[in-house]
């Protein structure tokens, strides 16, 4: 046993995606895709993804948020363990990234389940509440920039249902949110947001040491 969270070497990871997950071919071959593109860092690590649909079928979600997209990894992992009718709002404002996403939805056969929203993601998200969609959400993503992730949760709250979950990425972000030096702006914004979701008492909320951190929230 140990008290914390052990580290995770290169070797480790390594034997952690052979041994410890079951990640579909598909997003196999995106990842390896997305590791030739030149912001290639900003991909979800395997092993959140297979924590994201292993979450989605325990909620037995059907409609799902996508609050920055990217090459489409998030958003597939959701498509891919939806029923056949269900929906993923996919956010997004980078045309040449999300065509990326599209290639590999039609590849895997899941472009039905994925409405993709070329906007500032506020916007996307104030448009469904206005249209009246509040708690009509089983689950969120939120990986987009990180001044507006408290913008982004406190919408995401409102259009997750009771019992919903949301998960955000980058909450421990690289360690830099610990180091009392670090100042940069980006950091002071997650910093900001992990004291709000600690803070907020309409949820339950656990930060995991996965990935570059990974915070769920759970609509009470």
């Amino acid at each position: 046993m140990s008290p914390k969270s052990i580290p995770m070497s290169g070797q480790l990871h390594a034997y952690l995606t052979e041994s410890g997950m079951r990640e579909h071919p598909i997003l196999a071959e995106l990842r390896e895709r997305t590791s030739r593109h030149p912001q290639a860092g900003m991909l979800l690590a395997p092993e959140q993804g297979q924590l994201m649909g292993f979450l989605l079928q325990l909620l037995g979600a059907k409609r799902t948020l996508d609050v920055g997209t990217f090459t489409g990894y998030s958003s597939l992992v959701a498509a891919l363990h939806l029923p056949a009718d269900g929906q993923v709002i996919a956010c997004d404002v980078n045309a040449s990234d999300t065509d990326i996403a599209r290639e590999f939805w039609a590849k895997a056969d899941v472009a039905d389940k994925v409405e993709l929203r070329l906007a500032p993601a506020i916007e996307t998200l104030d448009s469904l509440l206005n249209n009246g969609e509040a708690a009509s959400f089983d689950f969120a993503f939120i990986d987009a920039d990180k001044g507006n992730y408290i913008n982004y949760f406190q919408r995401c709250l409102e259009l997750v249902r009771q019992g919903g979950v949301i998960a955000v990425d980058n909450t421990l972000w690289s360690g830099r949110v610990a180091d009392p030096d670090n100042n940069q702006n980006s950091t002071q914004n997650i910093r900001a947001f992990n004291s709000y979701v600690h803070s907020e008492m309409r949820v339950e909320m656990v930060l995991l040491p996965i990935g570059d951190g990974l915070t769920l929230a759970r609509k009470k």
